[in-house]
């Protein structure tokens, strides 16, 4: 499912607003940072293959705020390369995951 912006999960406007150290708030600048987010989970989604956990610690919330802020920063060409090894790092341990699960599960016969 697709990001909305009006739909964000709780609290994460609030947290990339800090992460950017926005301290003030106003409706234009909370709906552009919406936008921002919304477009970087639908782009990180992509990349992982599956829709990623931005609420918690991890390498996708981490991959989000600095989406946004290159974004926000009008930076974007450069946001791929100088993260990719962040990416593969996400990718893989997503892969490594399903293998995980895969793997406990017995072989029917």
């Amino acid at each position: 499912m697709a990001a909305v912006r009006t739909a964000l999960p709780d609290g994460l406007l609030f947290d990339v607003k800090n992460w950017l150290d926005i301290t003030w708030d106003d409706d234009a600048t909370d709906a552009k940072v919406s936008g921002l987010i919304a477009s970087g989970m639908v782009y990180l989604d992509g990349k992982l293959g599956e829709q990623g956990d931005y609420t918690r610690d991890g390498l996708p919330r981490t991959l989000l705020m600095e989406y946004v802020r290159y974004a926000r920063d009008s930076a974007l060409d450069v946001f791929e390369t100088n993260y990719r090894s962040m990416l593969l790092d996400m990718q893989n341990g997503r892969k490594v995951s399903a293998f995980e699960l895969e793997s406990a599960v017995p072989a029917q016969g």
